[in-house]
């Protein structure tokens, strides 16, 4: 009975293995979707995995497939050739994802390349240096912020050559045009056009999108870019690339004849008028399109009448519509009803759409599927999605990304990254030179952005404005509130900072109470790049980008003395500094004391002073630096007084934006301040000492740089060789004159 049930059982056991593997291989062999098998992609076909089966078996019915899926396509195709223009319900229906953009061009293949078809992607072709035109429509300070990350994200997946085509009003033109400039990325080029020259293109349209009049004016675009530029790709600023851009570049070669704007169709229910009782959008073909991702042919655009058509749309529909809800898109959608055979519908992942209520999930069911991420909603990364972590990170990579490693060339690509002069300048650097890194870094270009944060300035009438002009990094971060508190007059401040060092301040400038209801202050970031801190550079970031007549020449780890701001005002007439060359010295004091009571008055200060409390500055270690300003003299002075430059005199001074700027040869620390005065007394400037007006520096630990001059001989060295070279080119610009700088520095 036993051997007889373990009989059975074998016979069952062997039953089951055979069904399972007979299954296994007709379902490897099979297709039970239109030809595509469920346990092998067909992009894997070449690979051991399938060269294991036995051609002999599969060969019959491969054939059969083939034949279903040959009479399958037939019907559709002739379905379709029956078929309508699809009714405005049904348009949305159609498979999100499904568009001749995913596989083959039809009309080149054959009908046996046809039966053969597979699903693997298969972009069009675009050709190796290709030049590839990217649009934008970028205005103020946060928009000029986003595109930032939009073109890292662009420029990390790129293998093509670019000219980017911004629509700016004056503030991202300036902000964006420092930017490139000191990027210098190879293969990039960068246009600017004036947004206020296409105002009045768009300002009698009624619209009530955050984005404001500059959300209208992708509309314009065929009349702001040059008349020879025949196709672009228009972006909103809050996108994100998960691809090549060449991809989407390669699908205008998929456009029909007729077809002209190149769109996604919209993910969420806003054109079904659904959301909400009384919701009435504009017209739109189904479920409408999504404008952040634009394919404009430009030239067939201008060859159909693309300006008047827009036109007449938009006055028809605001007659009954008074305004646009969503900027340019209702126009858009608008046109495209009336003139379906125009568009060219991309698959939903060449815009994935993070905004309330969208649909967006259904793009995209592996990683690999996505390839733009689109952060349409106002709350942007604060967005609810399921899988808005994963794209927030995504984000965020490329937000922090260091910028200094796009500048990578594309090989077998024409390149002028680098200006000529500065190409010939690092080639005459001789790398065996001891002091080869002081000279690289000067001629090192860093990215530089200007005004990071909302900038509000009105000029005074009187001509006396001030800025307090300051440089700091990360670890004086803390001293930014102290200063505002102290000074509430203008300030611009340049900023040392690595890409993730920079997002880290901005978040914690728009956590701040006190920073953020401060407009007047310029944040400008000079991006890290090399092994110097170049802090001459970087002071003059900040003194180019003052916009005050005149400047307080300052470190951030000092306080000036409440009520600085207007005296200093005061002093710039009194002293008639419009019209006399003066450097007006604010005396500098310290304490060791981390907590200070700070004194309200010269007289307290005084006092403080006789207690040990207050030291004048740098008394211990480096008097030379400030003996000049004869603080004996100043606790008695009522009035101006001025005194005679001195070897490695360095005080804080106000002078006229319009002074001598610092000399970047000087990286790091030493003789970074001593140099800009010899500078102002080689120029003949006074030097005044205010007797009622006083800084007090903050204690704070040791800068890298300092511990780098104290404990490298050469790096002392290569100070002195420095000084000897800017002594000769003193020499050179100021003749004679500059002999008393020369013979002072030897005397020492």
């Amino acid at each position: 009975m036993n051997l007889l049930c373990r009989g059975r059982l074998k016979l069952l056991v062997a039953s089951l293995t055979a069904i399972v593997l007979l299954t296994w291989l007709y379902l490897l062999a099979g297709n039970l979707e239109n030809g595509r098998s469920l346990l092998l992609a067909p992009c894997l076909a070449g690979t051991p995995a399938a060269q294991v089966l036995d051609r002999a078996v599969l060969e019959s019915r491969v054939r059969e497939v083939e034949e279903e899926n040959r009479q399958i396509r037939l019907q559709l195709s002739q379905s379709q050739g029956t078929a309508a223009q699809p009714a405005d319900g049904n348009y949305a229906n159609q498979q999100w994802g499904a568009s001749a953009d995913t596989g083959p061009e039809d009309g080149d293949n054959t009908a046996e390349e046809k039966s053969n078809h597979t699903e693997c992607p298969r972009s069009p072709t675009v050709q190796k240096c290709e030049l590839i035109h990217v649009a934008c429509v970028c205005a103020g300070h946060n928009a000029s912020r986003d595109v930032v990350t939009l073109v890292k994200s662009v420029l990390f997946h790129r293998r093509n050559p670019l000219h980017f085509h911004f629509i700016t009003d004056t503030v991202a033109n300036r902000i964006l045009s420092t930017l490139f400039q000191s990027w210098m990325v190879p293969s990039v080029q960068v246009s600017f056009y004036d947004a206020d020259e296409l105002k009045s293109e768009v300002s009698w349209i009624p619209n009530k999108h955050y984005s404001g009049i500059y959300g209208l004016m992708k509309l314009t675009l065929t009349k702001a870019l040059p008349s020879d530029l025949s196709k672009v790709i228009v972006l909103d600023t809050d996108i994100t690339f998960a691809t090549d851009i060449a991809e989407l570049w390669g699908i205008f070669r998929k456009f029909a004849d007729k077809q002209v704007i190149g769109l996604v169709e919209n993910q969420s229910d806003w054109y079904l008028g659904n959301l909400w009782k009384n919701h009435k959008p504009w017209p739109a073909l189904g479920r409408g399109f999504n404008t952040g991702v634009i394919l404009l042919y430009l030239e067939r655009l201008r060859r159909i009448g693309w300006e008047q058509m827009w036109r007449l749309t938009a006055e028809r529909e605001l007659m009954s519509m008074l305004s646009t809800s969503l900027a340019d898109q209702d126009i858009f959608n608008a046109f495209i009803k009336q003139n379906p055979v125009l568009v060219h519908q991309l698959p939903c992942f060449w815009n994935v759409q993070l905004s309330d209520h969208t649909r967006s999930e259904q793009c995209y069911t592996e990683v690999s599927d996505l390839k733009v991420i689109h952060w349409n909603s106002p709350k942007k990364l604060r967005v609810k999605n399921k899988h808005v972590e994963f794209f927030r990170n995504l984000y965020l990579t490329f937000l922090e990304y260091d910028g200094n490693l796009l500048r990578r060339e594309l090989f077998g690509c024409p390149s002028q990254a680098n200006p000529e002069n500065l190409q010939v300048a690092l080639e005459e650097l001789d790398e065996d030179d001891q002091c080869y890194d002081f000279r690289r870094e000067r001629l090192t270009v860093h990215r530089v952005h200007l005004y990071f944060l909302q900038y509000e300035y009105t000029p005074a009438e009187d001509n006396t404005d001030v800025t307090l002009v300051a440089q700091l990094s990360m670890d004086r971060l803390q001293m930014l509130e102290a200063i505002c508190k102290h000074w509430e007059g203008p300030i611009s401040l340049a900023l040392y900072m690595s890409d993730a060092e920079a997002q880290q301040f901005l978040r914690y400038a728009q956590a701040s109470e006190v920073l953020k209801n401060r407009k007047n202050v310029g944040y400008h970031i000079v991006y890290k790049e090399g092994q110097f801190y170049p802090v001459n550079l970087v002071r003059n970031v900040a003194l180019r980008n003052a916009n005050t007549p005149y400047v307080f020449l300052t470190d951030v780890d000092f306080l000036p003395m409440y009520g600085l701001y207007d005296y200093l005002r005061k002093s710039v007439v009194q002293l008639d500094m419009a019209h006399t060359k003066k450097a007006l010295v604010v005396p500098a004091f310290e304490t060791l004391r981390y907590r200070l009571s700070f004194p309200k008055s010269k007289a307290e200060l005084l006092s403080m002073l006789d207690m040990g409390t207050l030291y004048t500055f740098r008394y211990h270690v480096w008097q030379k630096g400030h003996a000049p300003t004869d603080y004996a003299k100043w606790r008695t002075a009522t009035t101006p007084y001025k005194v005679e430059w001195e070897p490695d005199f360095e005080p804080y001074v106000v002078v006229r934006r319009d002074c001598p700027e610092y000399d970047q040869r000087f990286v790091g620390f030493g003789w970074n301040k001593v140099s800009h005065i010899i500078e102002l007394d080689a120029q003949e400037y006074d030097l005044m000492v205010l007797p009622n007006a006083f800084m007090i520096h903050m204690p704070h630990a040791p800068s890298f740089d300092i511990s780098k001059f104290r404990s490298s001989s050469s790096y002392r060295n290569c100070l002195n060789t420095l000084k000897d070279e800017f002594h000769q080119d003193l020499s050179r610009k100021y003749g004679s004159a500059a002999l008393k700088y020369l013979t002072a520095q030897r005397n020492i």
